[in-house]
């Protein structure tokens, strides 16, 4: 596949689908405003000017702190037609968090919600700072993104940069990822294919669009076929699925996590959805899993994917789908298991360190920014092409088809037996009167490590006992993975979207 730019993605998008419905928002208040592709490409030329009246030029990076809004999307576009690049963050980042971003990447301008300015401001020291409302009057004729038109895009090349997007934060020092154009028209064109999408498809994307998920899987292979998509300001747990019925959508990407709380908050009178396509990341139970397909109307298929592959790198292609793979290799992609005491290749069964091949810039990301240690750890170069090492577990059947493990560190050997803690989660978190749990190792004098777990009450004023659900375990789980403390909180350490913090939980 020849690599391209993204800002052609848009380009011919517009061209080849002006007249259809590109992006429907849906604000915190209920309401409901729409853009067509050639709408919103006039929304985009203001935004451009808008940028560089601020000084953005070809190569400035862009610092957006924004909650899912047209004014992001709009931005990502712009940066994309002047040749800039964007650094999307949480929007709920620390002044802390915000110094830290600002003295590494030095953007020409910071973006950030009026109601959170003062925070970002703190942070951001001498950078100069735009207050948007993240509504719909952003991008609106005379707006504070409406600058002098900017219709002529930038010449750039497929190897320029796009996008640094800092990893999740469930380590000290968040990886700053760096995108490039190829990278976001590839993995257009590589998720329209693995979806299957047409132009009459639409997205419901509730995940933050700061993230990887919402970008990679939804908004960019939207417009490689001229789709479109519906976009909320927040996640609601409860108006999930009536949302999804209001906007029309058919498609849907989700983490397991939200879709446990979609489960636990979603009326029992909630009629059914039809949609076409769930994507689902991270463990989900076999019981959730049958949940969630009866109240979406399809059964869900799992993929595997980072922000480093930027496609995904495995789906679930089965027929029926099940809860517990992330079936075979995209095409295109090759990957390999190590064994992690051998390096050898992993037995049928047996975790394995997965491996993906690709070429950087391209159909793997760039680089780590400013960090050429890590890159180089990270990478393999060979006659091949580059190999880049995920950190995760994956296991192979005899047939071929993978199952994800976890994390390296995520598996656990209680008395030389492997555990996976990810999926001790996904099983205590069907456990009757639990809404989620947390699974961590604890040294063991006898079995090196045990697993223990830290339980949210569904009910908190009627919690489960630990003797209930020690009780429960010892019927659902093998003995190596049953927990051998239980702890009730109130709620899990998380990330932005949704990955559980565990080095915050302590015994």
């Amino acid at each position: 596949m020849e690599a391209h730019t993204f800002q052609r993605v848009w380009d011919t998008a517009v061209v080849a689908h002006g007249d259809a419905p590109f992006l429907v928002f849906r604000a915190e208040s209920g309401v409901v405003t729409e853009w067509t592709y050639g709408e919103f490409d006039a929304v985009v030329a203001r935004a451009a000017g808008a940028l560089a009246a601020q000084g953005a030029r070809a190569g400035s990076p862009v610092h957006l702190v924004l909650r899912n809004s047209p004014a992001f999307v709009a931005l990502w576009l712009a940066a994309a037609r002047l040749g800039a690049w964007m650094v999307p963050v949480d929007p709920a980042s620390s002044a802390r968090d915000i110094a830290s971003q600002v003295q590494r990447v030095r953007p020409v301008v910071g973006l950030c919600a009026a109601a959170r300015a003062s925070a970002y401001r703190e942070g951001a020291g001498d950078t100069p700072v735009v207050e948007l409302s993240e509504d719909s009057s952003d991008v609106a004729p005379g707006g504070p993104l409406s600058g002098e038109p900017v219709t002529a895009p930038a010449t750039v090349l497929p190897s320029d940069r796009l996008a640094v997007m800092f990893t999740s934060g469930t380590t000290s020092q968040p990886k700053g990822v760096v995108l490039t154009q190829a990278n976001y028209a590839d993995v257009a064109e590589r998720m329209a294919d693995a979806a299957a999408l047409e132009p009459r498809h639409r997205w419901h994307v509730t995940l933050p669009l700061f993230h990887a998920n919402a970008q990679y899987y939804c908004f960019a292979p939207a417009i490689a076929v001229g789709a479109s998509v519906a976009l909320s300001a927040t996640f609601s747990a409860s108006g999930w699925v009536p949302h999804a019925r209001e906007l029309g959508v058919t498609h849907a990407s989700l983490f397991a996590a939200p879709i446990r709380m979609i489960l636990a908050r979603c009326s029992p009178a909630e009629p059914p959805l039809r949609l076409e396509h769930v994507w689902f990341a991270q463990s989900l139970g076999a019981g959730h899993y049958k949940q969630f397909t009866k109240l979406t109307g399809v059964r869900p298929r799992q993929l595997y994917g980072m922000t480093e592959t930027v496609a995904i790198v495995c789906r679930d292609t089965g027929e029926p789908p099940t809860h517990n793979v992330i079936g075979e290799a995209m095409p295109g992609r090759r990957i390999r298991l190590d064994d992690p005491a051998t390096g050898e290749p992993a037995a049928p069964g047996e975790p394995g360190n997965l491996h993906v091949l690709g070429t950087p810039g391209v159909d793997l990301f760039s680089g780590y920014l400013d960090d050429e240690v890590t890159t180089a750890r990270a990478f393999e170069h060979t006659g091949d092409g580059t190999w880049f090492a995920t950190g995760d577990l994956v296991s192979a059947d005899a047939e071929g088809v993978l199952r994800f493990v976890g994390r390296v560190d995520d598996v656990i050997k209680v008395s030389g037996e492997n555990v996976s803690l990810t999926e001790v989660e996904a099983a205590v978190a069907q456990a009757p009167g639990v809404l989620e749990a947390a699974v961590v190792a604890q040294p063991d004098p006898v079995r090196d490590v045990v697993p223990v777990a830290y339980v949210v009450a569904r009910d908190g004023a009627n919690p489960p006992g630990t003797g209930e659900l020690a009780e429960w375990a010892a019927r659902n789980l093998t003995p190596a993975a049953r927990p051998r403390e239980w702890h009730l909180i109130d709620e899990l350490p998380r990330t932005s979207v949704g990955k559980v913090r565990r080095f915050k939980l302590s015994t």
